[in-house]
């Protein structure tokens, strides 16, 4: 990129590093070798283009940007509006532990100007963009309950993301209640989502919202409790998919483990939003393993009683584990062969394929 483009984006490109010296990006180039004039370089020490993400997603005006970003802890919010499309954030140790995006707002948390964040505004990223993707990344809601005992609210999002076609390759999401928030940006907008090979821990709901999103080759983790005496701890998923959108949440070929004791946690229940009375939540498990700490006898609840998870479209197939053993068949609807057959990722997303992208 020429000094011209760089004063266009509003950045201040940083002088080439000294031969034989550390490469914080990489293999992704670095300002004085920039890979393309899309990209940017974000270095916590200044070694960049910028030292934080938020002003690296400021300067990328426009569709098509890509961010380099070294390993550091940004403690930041950033949030990718709608015109910042086809975006892809890339941790360049190619690590996810290495690069850090990270806050501590709660639902409950004060805001300055009077009120509390809720649960959408504590996330700690959000995107509403198209086209976004990321690899090796981490994004973290450090928000502790124990630190806070006056707040009630203690929803604490890393991540929002609502556009379509939003992917995220080894990537981790961190926090204790509402850590991935996979949604859309309106009822009648079937936002597609794919997560492959990434880590996701909580406790309550920790993976939640209305997208229609593949979980391939992931890890679910659920965390354990010191404020509660007794199960369940929590649940992994509580997805909230509009009445008219076929397909929810399909997890597959992925794990369930936890840190709390066997059988304390439930795998899903169902969000149905005041927002949204005609919510039919859907959520496919197949080809998983499903460790102890899943209640294999009732491993599905109630969010309320008006909404009762038989009611909605939740189904296994071929699940391997503790978890997983079918002891009350009544509580395990189990897909048929020919159902799972209709139950793939290309089903989900169509004509996207996104686990054929490459950096």
């Amino acid at each position: 990129m020429s000094a011209g483009a760089g004063a266009v984006l509003g950045v201040v490109l940083a002088p080439a590093r000294a031969a034989g010296r550390p490469r914080p990006f990489g293999r992704y180039g670095s300002p004085a070798a920039r890979l393309t004039p899309g990209t940017l370089y974000v270095h916590p020490g200044g070694a960049g283009d910028v030292t934080t993400v938020r002003d690296a997603v400021a300067a990328a005006n426009g569709t098509g940007h890509t961010l380099v970003i070294a390993p550091g802890t940004y403690r930041e919010t950033v949030a990718v509006d709608r015109t910042r499309s086809e975006m892809t954030w890339i941790g360049a140790s190619e690590d996810p532990r290495d690069v850090v995006v990270v806050y501590d707002n709660a639902a409950g948390t004060p805001k300055p100007g009077g009120g509390t964040h809720g649960t959408t505004g504590s996330a700690t990223t959000t995107v509403q963009a198209d086209g976004f993707s990321a690899r090796w990344i981490t994004f973290a809601n450090d928000w502790l309950r124990a630190d806070h005992p006056e707040i009630s609210g203690t929803q604490a999002v890393a991540l929002k993301v609502q556009g379509d076609r939003s992917a995220f390759h080894h990537c981790r999401f961190l926090g204790h209640q509402d850590t991935l928030y996979a949604d859309s940006l309106a009822l009648g907008t079937f936002a597609r989502q794919y997560f492959g090979h990434c880590y996701a821990e909580g406790d309550v709901d920790f993976v939640f919202g209305r997208a229609t999103a593949v979980f391939e080759q992931c890890h679910l983790r659920t965390l354990s409790r010191t404020d509660l005496a007794g199960a369940p701890y929590g649940f992994v998923f509580a997805p909230s998919t509009a009445g008219a959108n076929p397909l929810g949440y399909l997890v597959t070929r992925s794990r369930v483990s936890s840190e709390a004791p066997d059988g304390y946690y439930k795998l899903a229940r169902p969000w149905v939003p005041s927002s949204d009375t005609t919510a039919r939540p859907m959520l496919t498990v197949r080809d998983s393993r499903l460790g102890p700490g899943i209640d294999a006898v009732a491993p599905y609840a109630d969010m309320s009683d008006a909404y009762p998870w038989q009611a909605q479209r939740f189904a296994e197939y071929r699940n391997t584990g503790p978890g997983a053993s079918v002891t009350v068949p009544a509580n395990r609807p189990q897909l048929t062969p020919r159902q799972a057959r209709s139950a793939t990722r290309a089903a989900w997303l169509g004509d996207w394929e996104p686990w054929k992208e490459v950096c």
